[in-house]
């Protein structure tokens, strides 16, 4: 992988002086909500670019992983090494397999509710079946099979 060169640097940061001045020009009739939001953007953005020129630290850590910058259109992830979350592990990996319980017990819910009502139907048929007015036999005679399908289908 290649390096950007010195000259490129260069290039790219009097584009972004460029377009800093003109964006601080520009928001002098905005409100102070949105130029405070701007502010803390611009700190961000300029802790960003001093972390990317740092060397990067382990990715190997227990917190969870931030932005450190970008190097030739490729996002860098890190760590946020000592800020920000202090939960355990333990409770951070239990947190994360949730939905995947979650999704096991919602789809053995939905077999077991399937299962039952097939389990429905099938009985509402038999009881139709023993309660009609014809014989059992007359359900093993292949006639029979013959009438029930020409009936259903001439049905509308």
């Amino acid at each position: 992988m290649t390096t950007p060169s010195h000259h490129d640097e260069l290039a790219a940061d009097t584009f972004a002086r460029k377009l800093a001045a003109h964006l601080s020009s520009a928001d002098a009739n905005l409100p102070y909500v949105v130029t405070e939001r701007l502010r803390a953007a611009r700190v961000q953005a300029v802790s960003l670019r001093k972390r990317s020129s740092a060397p990067l630290r382990s990715l190997h850590t227990e917190s969870a992983p931030t932005l450190l910058g970008t190097q030739n259109g490729t996002a860098i992830l890190g760590t946020r090494g000592g800020q920000g979350d202090s939960t355990p592990l333990w409770l951070q990996r239990l947190l994360t397999a949730l939905p995947l319980v979650a999704l096991v017990a919602g789809l053995a819910f939905i077999g077991a509710e399937q299962d039952s009502r097939a389990t429905v139907d099938v009985a509402e048929v038999d009881a139709a079946l023993l309660t009609s007015e014809l014989p059992p036999a007359a359900f093993t005679d292949p006639g029979f099979q013959q009438y029930l399908q020409t009936t259903v289908s001439d049905t509308p």
